[in-house]
């Protein structure tokens, strides 16, 4: 095992408590041999296994059936899963973003080698969406799926939801509660969920893994005024991954998103993870679980582990098809929640109204609520919050760059994105 943070630690504690059970699943006993880290933690029993500072020297030995990688980051893990790849040596690891941004590649390495890449760990924690996509849907063509697959963001959401907190109230108590990091961009700007929808949508179409494609828009526009009118018109907001297979090609997408309440999608709350997957076959499965933590993630790493010591191990995708192709996110069909601050005078909305039904944009709902006061010219504003059916993102964004033309619309229009979670 290379790392001994606290998802290495979490794996150690996991195989030492489940010993029994794991080894009548696994046909086998799992022995932890060796455990490379940057530094020994004192605290942690590693029992038999030998301890050594030189994760390189690990992944190059020749007595190993598999080498776990959980020491995070990039650079050096991807180094380290090269390595023991090309010596033939399995590997399972919890790295997402490696596996994002080089899946096809280090696939291609492994069955090159005759070896076994296991990742199911970097994907929505202790979920086993992995295992679902290639095996337990198999039979299914995937029509699409959408997952909460952050569950900081999905914390500062719940928060922000259900006790009217700021965005930065929200996230400055999951910092304190340790589900934010320090710095927190690559949660928030939702790079993390596209590096996990990279990986869903590869397994879901059998396509390669094309991380640089997927749309990526983070949640820290989102005001506590978005959620009101969101809740009034039906709705809660959520930080969402969704991919669809179109006649026009798959589309990928990270960003806000309006769920109908009603919808099982909607209460996910806290830090819990869920992926919704429409298979033609089976219909609509949603997996929910914890999406991290030491024990949780640990529970994925095991899995793969188990198939492993059975025999029964199979790369996740025997082929990835290079030809799909992938629609830009100006492509892609969607309905819309707008925000427009406007000024308060008879016929702005007239106005608003006849620029998107120029653009055959049909309105499904309105809100015009309460007088405020526009500080820079002391002009009486109201927000005109539309909710739109579903229209082409192109043709959407010629239209809310006409209406932000407009004198009388005093700032920017926010816009949000509807999906109702269903079939069309």
């Amino acid at each position: 095992m290379c790392g001994l943070g606290t998802v290495a630690q979490g794996v150690v504690n996991v195989l030492r408590d489940n010993r029994d059970a794991i080894t009548q699943r696994a046909g086998r006993e799992i022995q932890l041999t060796h455990v490379a880290s940057r530094s020994l933690k004192p605290g942690v029993e590693l029992g038999a296994a030998e301890f050594s500072t030189d994760v390189v020297a690990l992944c190059k030995r020749n007595d190993l059936d598999v080498v776990v990688e959980l020491i995070g980051g990039e650079d050096t893990a991807l180094d380290l899963v090269r390595s023991a790849l090309e010596n033939h040596t399995s590997v399972v690891t919890g790295n997402k973003a490696i596996i994002a941004l080089h899946g096809t590649e280090l696939l291609t390495l492994a069955r090159e080698n005759g070896c076994y890449l296991g990742f199911e760990a970097a994907v929505a924690g202790a979920i086993p969406i992995v295992a679902a996509l290639t095996r337990s849907l198999a039979g299914n063509q995937i029509d699409w799926l959408a997952g909460i697959i952050n569950g900081t963001s999905n914390f500062i959401l719940t928060a922000m939801t259900q006790e009217g907190r700021t965005f930065q109230d929200a996230l400055e108590e999951a910092q304190r509660l340790g589900y934010a990091e320090a710095d927190p961009a690559v949660d928030v700007e939702g790079i993390d969920a596209a590096h996990k929808l990279t990986i869903l949508a590869a397994l879901a179409f059998d396509m390669d893994f094309r991380f640089a494609d997927v749309y990526t828009e983070g949640i820290a526009g989102i005001t506590a005024e978005d959620i009101e009118y969101a809740g009034q018109l039906g709705y809660r907001i959520k930080h969402l991954g969704l991919a669809r297979r179109t006649e026009a090609g798959v589309e990928a997408r990270v960003h806000p998103t309006l769920v109908p309440k009603g919808q099982l999608m909607a209460n996910i709350d806290g830090v819990m993870n869920a992926v919704l997957v429409h298979g033609n076959a089976a219909g609509p499965t949603l997996l929910c679980g914890a999406g991290a933590g030491d024990r949780p993630t640990a529970s994925a790493v095991i899995a793969d582990l188990v198939e492993l010591a059975r025999g029964t191990a199979l790369l996740p995708l025997d082929a990835c098809d290079s030809g799909i192709k992938m629609l830009s996110v100006e492509e892609t069909h969607s309905a819309f929640y707008l925000r427009i601050p406007a000024l308060d005078q008879p016929g702005v909305f007239a106005k608003v109204a006849t620029m998107l039904s120029e653009r055959d944009i049909s309105i499904e709902a309105v809100i015009q609520r309460e007088q405020a006061i526009n500080t820079e010219s002391a002009e009486a504003w109201v927000p005109i919050v539309i909710l739109t059916h579903k229209v082409v993102e192109r043709v959407m964004n010629t239209a809310i760059a006409q209406v932000q033309s407009l004198p009388e619309v005093v700032g920017k229009i926010t816009r949000i994105r509807v999906d109702q979670l269903a079939n069309g």
